[in-house]
């Protein structure tokens, strides 16, 4: 595991986008995992960037998202779709006959992984952190077995959602999340998390022992992991780096 401490969310999402265009530029034909949400959209806008300067074409991946919410039209504009088309999709030359979610396969979503891996699994994964320590929409003591499947959002995750929708009512109660398992099969994974509000999950995801309590702890038994935090989210964290260091690579 390799952990980047940048000084604040721009640095981290410019760290989290040179990256992700090194590796799309040695691996043309590669497929991502996408993650939604406020945490990774400035890394999007930056790779779109990068896109329209022509330091990177995304033509030749394929792209399947981590996640979305149960009960939402894809135009919904707080659908993870339509969050996807505005932030990366149509910013870059992805084709979009090659992006897939998987609410695409209800009921079935056992098709879901079955489609990446007959894609040769992902290539490079992109997490967020829930302020519980979710990953994904694996809530505490999702099984670390788990594939993706449809799944009831804690009170936690809702709460923390609402911000996004103008009323409490519309916040979805369910979501379709790949499974822990499904995650863990990505050759190489990508976690970023910025903010205050994260410095407890961050702790618990690195510091601690693996636990379920803690989802994103599964990713220490991961063989490729860059973490990228801001010094806020990472506060708890490089606290106790001197412990941190006899279990991490800085």
């Amino acid at each position: 595991m390799k952990i980047y401490i940048e000084k604040d969310y721009n640095a981290l999402s410019k760290k989290a986008a040179d990256i992700i265009t090194d590796f799309v530029k040695k691996n043309s034909k590669c497929v991502l995992g996408l993650a939604t949400g406020s945490t990774p959209q400035k890394t999007y806008d930056l790779l779109g960037k990068m896109y329209k300067t022509k330091k990177v074409s995304f033509k030749n991946i394929k792209t399947f998202n981590l996640d979305e919410y149960s009960g939402l039209a894809t135009n919904n504009p707080q659908s993870y779709h339509y969050f996807m088309k505005q932030n990366f999709f149509d910013k870059t030359d992805v084709n979009i006959k090659n992006t897939f979610f998987p609410t695409d396969f209800a009921p079935n979503y056992k098709k879901y992984d079955k489609k990446i891996k007959d894609e040769g699994e992902i290539d490079l994964q992109i997490l967020g952190i829930g302020s519980n320590g979710h990953i994904g929409f694996n809530e505490p003591n999702s099984n670390f077995f788990s594939k993706t499947r449809q799944v009831k959002l804690s009170k936690n995750t809702i709460k923390d959602n609402a911000r996004f929708f103008k009323n409490k009512k519309d916040v979805p109660i369910k979501a379709v999340t790949m499974g822990i398992n499904t995650i863990m099969r990505a050759k190489k994974i990508i976690l970023l998390a910025n903010g205050s509000n994260k410095k407890e999950a961050v702790f618990n995801a690195l510091c601690k022992k693996v636990s379920t309590k803690t989802p994103a702890s599964i990713l220490q038994n991961h063989k490729d992991v860059i973490v990228i935090l801001d010094k806020e989210s990472a506060e708890k964290f490089t606290r106790l780096n001197n412990f941190a260091k006899s279990k991490i690579k800085i």
